[in-house]
């Protein structure tokens, strides 16, 4: 929902946290959630460490909530899509949500997608977003790593997400 981008990102900065760069993480440095090379690619050049919500918010609506389309989906599908989108790519998140709706998993949502969601019950659609993405998060080979943090995010945002159901 539009007016649900705000609150999202606020509850995706507390998964995210501040600056961190783990040796075992594909993604390298990265801060409030952003790694350096889409915050390069977005124009920025401070240093990483200097990042602000302001420097972050415009590249999590264009990059992400706006590529899974948050503002047109039902609140609660709105903050789980958008968070593994941050998490694992806005293409990977829509090609769930195509999935359960039984939709062409092309990770691009438009209006045959959203016709079909429309059709759903939301707190089944969330069930069903939390079995996918853990299944896909047990698949990586950096699971024993970071798996528990994890499988802990994805619990999180699907208990938050159900009761965003209106």
């Amino acid at each position: 929902m539009k007016e649900n981008f705000d609150k999202c990102l606020e509850m995706l900065l507390h998964h995210e946290g501040g600056y961190v760069n783990h040796p075992k993480d594909p993604g390298g440095e990265t801060n409030l959630g952003v790694t350096k090379r889409v915050y390069e690619e977005w124009g920025g050049t401070k240093d990483m460490k200097a990042l602000t919500i302001e420097d972050v918010a415009p590249i999590y609506k264009k990059k992400y909530w706006d590529l899974v389309k948050g503002d047109d989906l039902p609140s609660g599908l709105d903050w789980c899509t958008f968070d593994w989108a941050v998490n694992s790519g806005a293409s990977r998140s829509a090609k769930a949500i195509q999935k359960i709706v039984g939709a062409n998993p092309d990770g691009v949502i438009g209006p045959k997608t959203l016709a079909l969601i429309e059709k759903q019950d939301i707190k089944f659609m969330i069930e069903e977003f939390f079995k996918l993405r853990q299944d896909f998060y047990e698949s990586l080979d950096t699971f024993e790593t970071f798996g528990r943090g994890w499988t802990t995010r994805n619990k999180e945002t699907t208990d938050k997400s159900l009761s965003l159901v209106q």
